[in-house]
């Protein structure tokens, strides 16, 4: 009997412990979110939306780096490059004024 209520009381620490784990994991939030599916839409879209404008502005940071990086590598006048980078930046400047 003794022995029992040993094992009882280690098992209740355990299920004690468990609830408490459960507890902080917020897992009744996360079962919220899952059967609400305008939550899951909506975080979905936003998510979307920030991914995209950051393609956007990483895109435009990266082309306008090697633009730079082609600008600087004309004026060292290197025969067979230089003549197809300064083409590559004709172009790019033409379709800049044109907007």
């Amino acid at each position: 009997m003794f022995g029992g209520k040993k094992l009882l009381n280690a098992i209740n620490r355990k299920l004690d412990k468990i609830s408490l784990d459960m507890e902080k994991s917020k897992l009744n939030d996360y079962v919220f979110y899952l059967e609400n599916p305008r939550k899951i839409l909506f975080s979905n879209f936003l998510g979307g939306v920030a991914r995209g404008f950051g393609m956007a502005v990483g895109f435009t940071l990266l082309g306008a780096l090697i633009i730079y990086v082609l600008r600087w590598l004309v004026t060292w006048n290197l025969p067979v490059i230089g003549k197809f980078i300064s083409e590559i930046i004709d172009i790019v400047q033409d379709n800049l004024y044109k907007n």
